[in-house]
């Protein structure tokens, strides 16, 4: 065969390398490495650093199987964090082999395979397919609580009632003040309906007492809007959901309250036309908020009718969730039972100037998160590099923007949010990226992560935040169904956005565009669409491949990227093209230990266009077709 070794290195956190992947402090773990048994592989080494210092430690052939030599080694978990990369020594070469790359240099640490002492992953997130829903706009339940024209104002404008059939207003008509009529007792009513998809978990946007139809600015964070139906209501939909083996997590921001809020507003309400002055300078919950010395307030991004929360006060602390009656873990405990958070622009948290404080308060939140449940998942919203926040200790997840969705909308040839956003006077110009740039967008982000987190991640490309990748007229049906193999395959759970699965409608210039009510009506839903969503959530669901399977790059050229999610029984190779042309691809799958013998499908009979040659699967790809193959090694 005609091939390079090296490729065939393989290693990672998951079970099949490490017999214990959450060990705890204390704990001895066995590590493995695999590589080709026809490799010229003399000696290889586990080096890691103990107490500050270089340790090397040899690691032994422990088995052969499928063509494989798995080196391994034991590992006392002496440190609460323990990073090691491997050297692996031929005759003529040593080389270096950590989470990013093979390479003859001594890599830095930044991307060395990582363990966290202690570390409890919900492990629940591994099976599971997301569902995101904006609740006044999934399915009307219960009319009767319903919000009615002009039934209140705030900030100066008057709510509308809307019909199911219409579509939202943008901000500058409607003020966010347009209401559906969505409510919790209709997502109860669609639970069937969410099963049949393949969903087992639900993420809302905010339920709790707002203004606003997002209800970010929210008012009472002890109490679920009425308009939504209430406390009762959300009780009756987790028991219910329970009861389906389900699970949900509620979304708010702690970051800061609307100025209706009962602590920042005490003598006003959200019926109130002139809400934005603080009116009593004597309220202990003063402290909650910034104000300088002129009475002025700090808003959310600038934003008036979101003041922003000092955590510099100790009380608010207690009172958001140090104390046994706080906001956190009020949802967490029953009757209300929820499995976990989703909390609203978490980087920006308990940071003002010179009070940087996120990196003592998330700990604290974690810790009061996992007391109450030791299996929540803590999802926070980050656009950007979020490392920082993924090391063990605060999130599980980000919102993985960075690390998939924005990656595969510029693959599919969108200007990415932040450079199409920019309000300058300047336009940024991109270029349709080509898969080299996609597999090194991915690599940065997964490399730099423990591999505990890193299959924990958040994976999306829509959400209530961006317009919808399908309402993009310059998208193809062709590029989005690779968009949407990719969120089912790639390491972590999939969240499909509400309406996705049938292609909802919508507009992409305004967050409005992305907020439609969902479609009911059969013959308006777009049914391939929703084929294609149901075949990829039940794969993910049922195929430990998917789950706690390798991840590897295979192929990166042009504007073709191949990669696959394997065990040593079974791989899912992912092909996607969004070159223009017919494209002929050489994909090395000899290092998965594919060979002529192995059984490969196309998951949805869409080619049998392919040739097992010399250890690569040759394929004939139709321009921007995608490819998902079953093969069982």
């Amino acid at each position: 065969m005609n091939f390079d070794w090296k490729e065939s290195i393989y290693s990672d956190g998951s079970r099949y390398y490490i017999d214990n992947p959450t060990p705890e402090l204390g704990d001895i773990v066995k590590i493995k490495l695999r590589v080709l048994s026809s490799a010229p592989v003399d000696k290889v080494f586990l080096r890691t650093v103990l107490n500050g210092d270089d340790h090397l430690i040899e690691m032994k052939v422990e088995q052969k199987k499928k063509g494989f030599r798995y080196y391994s080694c034991k590992l006392e978990i002496s440190q609460p964090r323990i990073n090691y990369h491997f050297y692996i020594s031929t005759q003529k070469e040593t080389y270096f082999y950590n989470q990013l790359e093979v390479s003859t240099h001594i890599p830095i640490e930044d991307y060395d395979f990582v363990i966290v002492a202690g570390y409890k992953a919900p492990e629940w997130i591994k099976s599971t397919v997301f569902y995101q829903i904006f609740p006044d706009r999934f399915y009307n339940g219960n009319p009767a609580n319903d919000v009615k024209d002009n039934e209140y104002e705030f900030d100066g404008h008057s709510t509308i009632q809307r019909d199911w059939s219409e579509i939202p207003g943008d901000y500058e008509d409607s003020f966010c003040l347009d209401f559906f009529g969505g409510d919790l007792e209709g997502i109860k009513a669609k639970i069937p309906y969410l099963k049949e998809l393949g969903v087992n978990a639900l993420y809302l946007n905010p339920i709790f007492y707002a203004a606003t139809h997002h209800k970010y600015d929210c008012l009472d964070y002890f109490k679920v809007d009425p308009h939504f139906g209430g406390d009762k209501a959300l009780i009756e939909l987790i028991e219910e959901l329970h009861k389906n083996d389900m699970r949900i997590i509620l979304d708010t921001s702690v970051n800061h309250t609307g100025t209706a809020h009962k602590w920042f507003n005490k003598e006003g309400s959200f019926y109130s036309k002139d809400i934005g002055a603080y009116h009593n300078e004597d309220s202990k919950e003063r402290e909650y908020y910034y104000f300088d010395e002129d009475n002025n307030y700090h808003g959310w991004a600038g934003v008036d009718t979101l003041p922003t929360l000092n955590y510099t006060s100790e009380e608010l602390r207690d009172m958001i969730y140090q104390g046994e009656d706080s906001v956190i873990k009020h949802w967490l405990k029953p009757p209300f039972n929820i499995d976990g958070w989703r909390l609203d622009v978490a980087n920006t948290m308990g940071r003002m100037n010179e009070k940087q404080m996120h990196h003592e308060i998330w700990p604290e939140i974690r810790k009061s998160i996992r007391e109450e449940n030791s299996q929540a998942y803590i999802l926070g919203e980050h656009w950007t590099d979020d490392r920082e926040f993924l090391k063990g200790d605060e999130w599980d997840s980000s919102m993985n923007y960075y690390g998939f969705g924005r990656p595969v909308r510029q693959f599919l040839g969108e200007l990415d949010r932040f450079l199409s956003f920019n309000n300058s006077d300047y336009k940024f110009k991109s270029s349709k990226k080509k898969a080299k740039d996609i597999s090194q967008m991915f690599m940065q982000k997964l490399a730099r992560l423990p591999h505990q987190i890193a299959y924990l991640q958040f994976n999306l490309f829509d959400s209530h935040d961006i317009h919808r990748l399908h309402n993009n007229p310059e998208i193809s049906w062709d590029q989005y169904r690779g968009a949407v193999m990719m969120l089912f395959t790639f390491p972590g759970t999939p969240n499909i956005y509400y309406g996705d699965e049938v292609g909802l409608d919508g507009r992409i210039d305004t967050f409005e565009g992305c907020r439609y009510p969902m479609e009911w009506d059969a013959e308006k839903q777009n049914q391939n669409y929703y084929k294609l969503y149901n075949k990829l959530a039940l794969l993910k669901q049922e195929e430990d491949a998917l789950q706690e399977g390798g991840f590897k790059l295979l192929y990166d050229q042009g504007y073709v990227l191949s990669y696959a999610r394997f065990t040593d029984e079974k791989a899912y190779l992912v092909v996607i093209s969004q070159d223009n042309n017919r494209t002929k691809v050489e994909i090395p799958v000899f290092s998965l230990g594919i060979g002529e013998e192995s059984e490969i499908k196309e998951v949805f009979n869409y080619s049998d266009l392919y040739n097992f040659n010399d250890g690569k699967l040759e394929i004939e790809l139709d321009a921007k077709e995608s490819l998902l193959f079953e093969i069982t090694i």
